[in-house]
């Protein structure tokens, strides 16, 4: 009968244990290590809460580069890094640089401006030049150059070069960092730079070459006719020296 107690004791701390196990409070605190969904990231979405990127916004939607973007930060393992031009940036360009493109070449020139895997600001300083980006042509993928130092850090394109001021995000698997430069590849900008116009004035210089070359044809025209003029004279002084002799 003394056991009788003892197995009540040990039948009532299991329950306890069971409905403490059981309790919600208890479930929270065990799978509060496991992370919570987060969604989807959004590019535009970030570049709309930190202002000043409403022209690079609507060249993403424009072109549907964003849902290109969207894609590939929710179903790559290697994450994007993108440099993000500001508004004034867009406004600094010579009137007509963005609207004298074709929609292929906008977006060639965002994809120029997205690196197909993730960097932070200290990945870009140990970098190998140049970095591909998503835009490419007929010799692969456009790249980007960067060096700096300390927390500095500068990209250039061979056209243009700027600091890289500020990360809006910078946790994988997307990195945006905002640059005061639209980065203006030379595939699309640096083929108009050599000047056409020496080509374009030979012909004429030849033509004044020609015309030089024969330009001293006119004295030998004029030296005949004056040699055509001293015969005449010497046949009048030879008649009238005749007329002479026959008066005398």
């Amino acid at each position: 009968m003394a056991s009788t107690p003892l197995s009540l004791i040990l039948i009532t701390l299991n329950i306890q244990l069971l409905l403490l196990l059981l309790s919600p409070q208890t479930q929270a605190q065990t799978s509060a290590p496991a992370p919570s969904p987060s969604g989807p990231l959004n590019l535009t979405a970030i570049l709309g809460k930190n202002g000043q990127y409403s022209t690079l916004i609507r060249l993403l939607q424009e072109t549907q580069t964003d849902i290109q973007i969207a894609n590939q930060l929710n179903n790559s393992a290697q994450g994007l890094s993108v440099f993000a031009p500001t508004d004034n940036a867009f406004n600094n360009l010579p009137s007509g640089t963005i609207n004298g493109l074709t929609n292929q070449n906008k977006v060639l020139l965002l994809q120029y401006h997205i690196i197909p895997k993730y960097y932070s600001l200290t990945d870009l300083l140990t970098v190998s030049n140049p970095v591909p980006t998503q835009a490419s042509g007929q010799n692969g993928n456009w790249g980007l150059n960067f060096t700096g130092q300390g927390n500095q850090v500068n990209v250039s394109t061979g056209i243009d070069a700027t600091q890289i001021n500020n990360a809006l995000r910078q946790q994988p698997p997307l990195a945006v960092y905002q640059v005061d430069k639209v980065l203006l590849p030379e595939e699309l900008f640096g083929a108009k730079s050599p000047a056409s116009a020496p080509q374009a004035k030979a012909p004429s210089s030849s033509l004044n070459n020609s015309t030089n070359t024969s330009a001293p044809a006119s004295p030998s025209s004029g030296t005949s006719a004056g040699g055509r003029n001293v015969v005449g004279l010497g046949l009048t002084l030879g008649l009238g020296l005749a007329c002479m002799g026959a008066f005398s």
